[in-house]
């Protein structure tokens, strides 16, 4: 199984020291999870994953379901782990949220295929859209997924335009949820130091 970034299971931590870290920091991981996320919209939310975010993640799923061998840590950290950007993409968690369970069935069967049509666009670049659910499929002729993983890989160019400062637009052209969504300042500054 292949480690993805720095995330090992020699780098987790126990079970116990993670129950007592994560009563100081679990604030700290929170206000980072909001400060990197764009929504588009009133039912699209866009939470851009960090080797923070997802390290926690890990920690998170050890902990609730109470693993501690090494298979299924390493089992977790292969689901998660290729979630962290690797220098020259921004890898997202894709919620739709609907909290009406009718609306959320009804709008989830029109919105089939809305993770392919979600793009970022840097000032001054070509658009790129998402690479969507790598991992495996999210959807059916019937419905799409409330939760998706995408991936927008970032030209040499766009990495360099967003460290210099270029705004960056966030946006959907579903045709069934047309938005976009400029890149907050303090978020966009988050979001290049994922950047090479």
């Amino acid at each position: 199984m292949q480690i993805t970034g720095n995330i090992t299971p020699e780098s987790l931590m126990s079970l116990e020291a993670y129950s007592k870290w994560r009563k100081l920091n679990k604030p700290v991981v929170m206000a980072q999870r909001k400060l990197r996320s764009v929504r588009l919209g009133e039912h699209l939310n866009l939470q851009f994953e960090s080797e923070t975010t997802v390290r926690y993640q890990i920690q998170e799923m050890l902990r609730i379901e109470k693993v501690f061998e090494e298979d299924g840590i390493l089992q977790e950290i292969g689901a998660y782990a290729p979630l962290v950007p690797d220098g020259h993409n921004w890898k997202a968690t894709l919620m739709i949220e609907y909290p009406d369970e009718n609306e959320r069935r009804r709008e989830l069967a029109r919105l089939i295929g809305v993770e392919d049509r979600l793009f970022v666009e840097v000032e001054g670049q070509s658009r790129v859209y998402a690479i969507a659910d790598e991992d495996m499929d999210r959807e059916n002729d019937e419905k799409t997924s409330a939760v998706h993983f995408v991936r927008f890989e970032l030209t040499p160019a766009m990495c360099a335009a967003v460290k210099a400062g270029a705004s960056v637009k966030i946006g959907c052209d579903h045709t069934h949820y047309p938005a976009h969504a400029t890149v907050a300042d303090d978020t966009l500054a988050s979001l290049a130091g994922d950047l090479e």
